[in-house]
């Protein structure tokens, strides 16, 4: 049913490039159902702008803490088991988040999911080495694609399509988007190509020492990567939280969905692009200052535009964060040794995350201490300010170990 690694034929590699863009695809899906019913969320159980910042900073949180243990879980049970670990632990907490109508228990089933969605992150850069060692740029381009249509699709079928399918309940609505995650897992379980065999023991009889797990947090290297990788993750993530209870606030309700679809689609085309140069940018600090002054000129649009130009403001900040994630993402795999993509990995997610947890929070905080809606974007135009700082570093790119 596996087929070898060490021995790829055509319909391994197309089957290992869907199974990595579908993969992607299961990353955000149950993550990007939440922002377009986040007033429903906020009415039925009377959320303050805080606990809505915390809600949606509880995934990128999950992210920071779990990455580590999914490097244990990677070097324990290989790629394929620990991907279908993190599909399915999606899956279920996705699924389970609306079955009480109690803000704990909703916070206790996003931390689940977010769990899931953490291994699985972990994981991708170390299948696309496992799986694909020669096409490592292309790989990754390829689930980033899938990543980003997954944040694309639940942000723009949530509210027109799924919603009026259950009854307008967002409870049931995070259900259906469940579904396909656990369809993926599935895939994976019986098409994923098989592990290459354990090596033998050595001359006196001895096992194989065990692959690592714990990153090198020494390396400085790593540290200015990861806190790049958090401003933009913490740009996407507060802007999808309160971007839609902005325009409410300010009788603009209307364009909450072509706001959101337009933040999401705007990847769509970086992911493209990137497809072609990425390989020429990667170690390049120009891209980084570009786009971290796109991110900040996209904020001042989403606060001060009206109508059609906050969409464009909106489709400019999601081109611009998904062109830094997927440059930043393509790094492990390229820089690393096999043995290490994991550990590495981890370590930028667990800073690039750590991150990116606290700017929602701090962004709810300055909504509600100021009672100005627009305040909850100035932590938001910080990150596209830090970044800009932050871009020299790039420059310094080298392999680990080196």
């Amino acid at each position: 049913m596996h087929r070898p690694i060490d021995a790829p034929s055509q319909a391994h590699i197309l089957t290992s490039f869907l199974l990595l863009w579908l993969a992607g695809i299961g990353l955000r899906l149950t993550i990007l159902a939440v922002p377009p019913v986040i007033p429903l969320i906020h009415d039925e159980l009377k959320l303050s702008a805080t606990e809505i910042g915390i809600l949606t900073g509880l995934p990128s949180m999950l992210f920071a803490i779990a990455a580590v243990p999914g490097s244990l879980l990677i070097a324990r049970l290989g790629v394929r088991a620990a991907l279908v670990v993190g599909l399915t632990l999606t899956a279920i907490g996705g699924a389970l988040r609306g079955v009480l109508p109690d803000v704990s228990w909703l916070y206790s089933m996003t931390v689940a999911m977010g769990a899931g969605v953490a291994i699985m992150q972990v994981t991708m850069p170390t299948t696309v080495r496992a799986w694909l060692p020669h096409r490592i740029g292309f790989a990754t381009a390829v689930y980033t694609n899938g990543l980003l249509i997954g944040e694309l699709i639940p942000v723009s079928l949530m509210l027109p399509l799924v919603l009026p399918m259950v009854g307008g309940s967002w409870q049931w609505g995070f259900v259906v988007w469940s579904v396909p995650v656990v369809i993926i897992a599935l895939l994976v379980l019986v098409l994923a190509p098989s592990p290459p065999p354990p090596p033998p023991p050595d001359a006196n009889g001895s096992s194989p020492i065990r692959r690592r797990w714990w990153p090198d947090w020494r390396d400085t290297l790593i540290w200015r990567l990861g806190i790049m990788l958090g401003t933009i993750n913490a740009t996407y993530f507060a802007t999808n939280a309160f971007l839609p209870d902005y325009l409410r606030s300010n009788g603009q309700g209307e364009w909450i969905s072509a706001a959101l679809s337009g933040l999401n689609a705007g990847q769509i085309p970086a992911s493209l692009l990137l497809l072609a140069v990425a390989g020429r940018l990667e170690r390049k600090a120009w891209p980084y200052v570009a786009c971290g002054l796109l991110c900040v000129i996209a904020t001042v649009g989403i606060v001060f535009g009206t109508g059609a130009w906050i969409v464009v403001a909106a489709t400019v900040q999601g081109f611009a964060a998904a062109a830094v994630l997927i440059l930043v993402l393509a790094l492990p795999p390229l820089l690393s040794r096999p043995d290490d993509v994991h550990r590495v990995t981890a370590a930028m997610f667990t800073i690039s995350y750590s991150c990116a947890v606290i700017v929602p929070v701090i962004s709810g905080m300055a909504w509600d201490l100021s009672g100005v809606a627009s305040f909850a974007f100035a932590p938001i135009a910080a990150c596209g300010i830090l970044l800009v700082i932050l871009a020299p570093a790039i420059n310094h790119v080298r392999p680990v170990g080196s």
